[in-house]
């Protein structure tokens, strides 16, 4: 069922997460003072960052040693050999790699570059050394561990809180094979239809369809992206309103393509 009118709105005001806060309850105190009441079937989209820092997934690289296999594969791609441990730490495979640039298949079946890894808009004053010789931050912030669990412990909580229907869409930047630029992806679903099958179904002239499927999640995630910016906005969180009801298959585990089907490796 597709949406005849979508409203995103940019919420202002999220503080800076910090380790162990309570996600859900900073969204909504955000979104009370904003002025915004939660309605049945609103959706919300978070940035990455803010669920990875509430989930103690930033690492100081200085906590970390390399091995042989990170040492060799740095000195290939002009990297840092201690945030390339934590990439292949994070990755089942490498599958391209030259001098700037290592792209790997994330444990979560993402394939992009450094696991998803980032070192941008975060804190890299915590220790003592946080920056070394060269200037570079010593910070790194990890992917969640299982975003879909994220995004569902926070559609619960934020639900069980307000008594609403509410979806939940936790998004991260991505780049796209022979295309430039990032545009913004689902990572973790809870309460929000992900892929629209219509596969078997007919077109306006009643030629059966045989490839569309629609990804919906994306489609969101791409849109709030718009909102949330990329840089020093500091909007990782914003509304959605009129998407379509909840249909089932609300996992973004199911976005990746099968192995099986990758034409590409």
């Amino acid at each position: 069922m597709a949406e005849t009118e979508l409203s995103l709105h940019a919420v202002p005001g999220v503080p800076m997460v910090q380790p162990g806060d309570d996600l859900a309850t900073v969204l909504l105190t955000t979104l009370a003072n904003a002025g915004f009441e939660l309605r049945d079937g609103d959706v919300l989209v978070l940035a990455q960052k803010i669920v990875s820092k509430a989930e103690h997934r930033q690492i100081n690289l200085a906590d970390v040693t390399p091995g042989d296999d990170a040492i060799a594969l740095a000195e290939e791609t002009d990297k840092d050999p201690r945030l390339v441990q934590l990439i292949l730490d994070e990755s089942t495979d490498v599958l391209r790699k030259k001098p700037g640039v290592l792209i790997v298949r994330h444990k979560l079946g993402l394939v992009g570059a450094n696991a998803g890894i980032d070192q941008s808009n975060i804190d890299h004053d915590r220790g003592a050394s946080a920056t070394d010789a060269q200037g570079a931050g010593q910070e790194a912030l990890l992917l969640p561990v299982d975003p879909d669990e994220s995004a569902r412990k926070l559609m619960t909580g934020m639900s069980k809180h307000t008594g609403k229907t509410l979806g939940v869409i936790i998004c991260d930047s991505m780049n796209r094979p022979w295309r430039l630029g990032t545009i913004g992806g689902a990572i973790g679903c809870a309460g929000v239809s992900v892929l629209d099958d219509h596969r078997g179904g007919t077109d306006i002239y009643g030629r059966e369809l045989k490839v569309t499927l629609i990804n919906r999640a994306d489609a969101l995630a791409g849109a709030a992206t718009l909102l949330m910016g990329e840089t020093t906005e500091k909007i990782p969180l914003v509304l959605i309103r009129g998407v379509a009801p909840y249909a089932g298959n609300d996992s973004a585990a199911d976005i990746p393509r099968d192995l099986a089907e990758d034409m590409f490796r």
